[in-house]
């Protein structure tokens, strides 16, 4: 199975003049393959995509794909709420090495059932890469329901679906429904999502606790419930933390924190309020991360 265990939805650094630091997302990458990650993501929501051109989301996708250099999957967020430009950035991904594509649904548009199955249809149909379905309506006012992700499974390389509904029973429809692959995208849903069938997660909280967050899923995944759960505790505090304020502002101030990049986002979101530092700061001396 290709979509299983910890994928971190890598952050994106930047430098204080606003390009890419390709040194700081070398340790970040470096980092993930030191501490046993599943699987790498460049340029999904926590990547900042939003603000990045099309021209440097394709230098961040080859970049990870060269770095990574084949030690794990790397799943490319190549995703748009326009249809023809989610088939360049796939088709891109795959001609670069990507293992998947990553796609969120269609937002601000806020297509019919009818429409999300066309959009994804349509890209799956012109690149020949598995795909998996990103369902996040906190973010796109549009929720794709199990009857849509049902049909959309029967596309041969519609192959996974990343759940963040914040929703438990969503998951548990979508497995009554279809045989395809459940990864959650919400930390601290991972355990319970796993518990009735979701395979993994792709993960915020993976970027600062690598090896924990894998740990997590590889417990589940063995049906080491005891054991996934003690470590579900232990990282329950970076789960919050990590969305005192919108996502990547508190993972950007942790990691610059660790020392691994710097604390610079692109506008419209700006770092964290400084007065929620010390509450990063002690989880991560929690976890022995400092």
């Amino acid at each position: 199975m290709l979509f299983k265990g910890s994928y971190v939805a890598l952050v994106t650094p930047f430098t204080p003049s606003m390009e890419i630091d390709f040194e700081a997302y070398g340790r970040l990458v470096d980092y993930q393959l030191e501490n046993g990650t599943d699987g790498l993501l460049p340029c999904g929501c926590t990547g900042e995509a939003a603000t990045l051109s099309h021209e440097e989301q394709k230098q961040c996708i080859r970049f990870v794909i060269e770095r990574v250099a084949g030690r794990v999957p790397v799943l490319a967020g190549t995703g748009s709420n326009n249809t023809l430009e989610a088939i360049g950035l796939t088709r891109f991904a795959k001609e670069a090495g990507a293992d998947g594509a990553l796609l969120i649904t269609p937002y601000y548009n806020k297509p019919t059932a009818a429409g999300q199955i066309a959009h994804y249809n349509a890209v799956a149909n012109a690149v020949d890469i598995p795909i998996m379905l990103y369902n996040v309506p906190g973010r796109t006012c549009t929720k794709m329901e199990p009857s849509t992700i049902a049909t959309l499974s029967k596309t041969p390389n519609i192959v996974a679906i990343k759940e963040a509904c914040g929703s438990v029973d969503q998951v548990s429809q979508i497995i009554s429904k279809c045989d395809i692959t459940v990864l959650s995208g919400d930390d601290s849903l991972t355990l319970p999502m796993m518990v009735v069938g979701a395979k993994g997660v792709v993960s915020v909280a993976a970027n600062v606790a690598p090896a924990e967050t894998a740990d997590l899923c590889r417990l589940a995944n063995a049906g080491d419930y005891d054991g996934a759960r003690k470590m579900h505790y232990k990282l329950l505090p970076l789960f919050g933390g990590l969305f005192i304020e919108t996502n990547p502002m508190p993972v950007k101030a942790a990691l610059a924190r660790m020392g691994i990049i710097q604390n610079v986002l692109r506008l419209p979101l700006v770092p964290m309020t400084e007065s929620k530092q010390p509450e990063i700061d002690t989880i991560l001396k929690g976890l022995a991360l400092i």
